[in-house]
């Protein structure tokens, strides 16, 4: 599978993605010849430069200053007349619906109403659609993205002076992990944002790829911490074998809560949805003997999930980091015993067999009603699903 990864160690923005793609390979003239089909009056200059000591591609694009703003439709009307393939018009669509809907949510007004202030300004438009012409014309099937570098300290908008990462920037960036940084100023702006939001399925610092292309694409200033460039990694997907996530764990180290409060804390957690929670014997300071409590949970129920141990435990700390899981490919199904129908799970590696796991509830349920031996249904279903259970 082909697959890019971008590395937003100094951020990321519509010219330093446009910028990358160039430096990666992609052709300039079809992206050129894109923009140009809007019929804006826009002038477009790439060329190579020097960022912190390592060659990168800059775009610059040059347009006159308007006094009016855009409205969604007014940009998609736009778009309707340049000659892009559906594929570039959808994602440049996609990007702008996505920047819309952030600024909506920002600004608690209806999407119709919203109106673009910088991201609907002609450079922004030019960037826009330039990288998904580029985008597409990668070939690519999936896209990761390292942790995002926003910068700090304020930036001027149309509303005056906001903190960085602006809010409509923030928004963007829900369920994308953070970068450290201390640089001053706006390292990732909302067309950098809306272009992961768009297209990045996975978040990962490591991504497991075999690199054949590189591209550093340029940002407009220049750093003295480091060089202000986005990196583009192209190549092939490396994993043959087993499926991949990215989860997050959460750990908390406990020495005054008593069992009971514990084990009620692990069942709140699992009905919030943690994909799994266990506990370690740990010896703490003051040579206390304590309890690490570790839960495995998606992005989409973090708050949750730390509300809960906050609540429970009376913590005074939780520790949180992503983690990368490999895990068997796998499919639901059930089969038949003596007495009755087990469900169970089939997991798998690529081009290997499968291993059956059944349901220790429907096992057991069996064991009781029926008064066998448990390891006898437990043997009994593993035994139909080597001769072919149903999905």
């Amino acid at each position: 599978m082909r697959v890019a990864h971008f590395d937003c160690f100094s951020g990321i923005s519509g010219d330093m993605t446009l910028g990358a793609l160039f430096d990666a390979g992609v052709p300039t003239q079809p992206v050129l010849d894109g923009i140009a089909s809007l019929g804006l009056p826009i002038k477009v200059t790439v060329e190579k430069v020097c960022k912190g000591g390592f060659a990168a591609t800059q775009v610059i694009v040059e347009a006159p200053e308007e006094s009016t703003h855009r409205f969604l439709p007014d940009v998609e009307e736009i778009l309707s007349r340049g000659k892009l393939l559906m594929k570039q018009r959808n994602l440049a669509l996609s990007i702008f619906r996505k920047l819309a809907q952030a600024e909506s949510t920002v600004h608690g007004m209806p999407i119709e109403k919203v109106h673009f202030h910088e991201v609907g300004a002609l450079d922004s438009l030019a960037d826009i659609v330039g990288v998904a012409v580029g985008l597409d014309l990668l070939g690519v099937e999936r896209f990761t993205s390292s942790s995002v570098a926003t910068g700090t300290g304020m930036v001027k908008c149309a509303h005056g002076m906001m903190p960085i990462p602006a809010p409509g920037t923030a928004e963007l960036l829900k369920g994308a992990p953070l970068r450290p940084c201390n640089i001053q100023g706006e390292l990732t702006t909302p067309t950098g944002a809306a272009i992961l939001a768009t297209v990045v399925r996975r978040w990962t610092d490591a991504p497991e790829m075999i690199v054949d292309q590189i591209g550093h694409g340029a940002g407009q200033r220049d750093l003295l911490e480091q060089p202000n460039v986005l990196r583009l990694f192209l190549g092939d997907d490396t994993i043959p074998t087993a499926d991949r996530d990215t989860v997050w764990m959460m750990e908390t180290n406990l020495d005054d809560v008593p069992g009971e409060v514990i084990g009620y804390c692990t069942e709140q957690l699992f009905a919030a949805g943690a994909l799994d929670v266990f506990t370690v014997p740990i010896a703490m300071k003051k040579n206390r003997p304590g309890v690490m409590l570790s839960v495995l949970t998606p992005h989409v129920n973090l708050e949750a999930i730390e509300a809960i141990i906050f609540n429970e435990t009376q913590t005074f700390g939780i520790r949180r980091y992503l983690v990368t899981r490999s895990k068997l490919y796998r499919q639901h199904v059930s089969v038949d015993t003596p007495w009755g129908q087990v469900q169970g799970k089939l997991g798998w590696l690529k081009g290997k067999p499968p291993i059956f796991t059944p349901e220790y509830d429907d096992c057991a349920r069996i064991a009781r009603e029926h008064k066998v031996p448990l390891r006898e249904v437990m043997d009994a279903a593993r035994r139909s699903n080597s001769l072919g259970g149903t999905p």
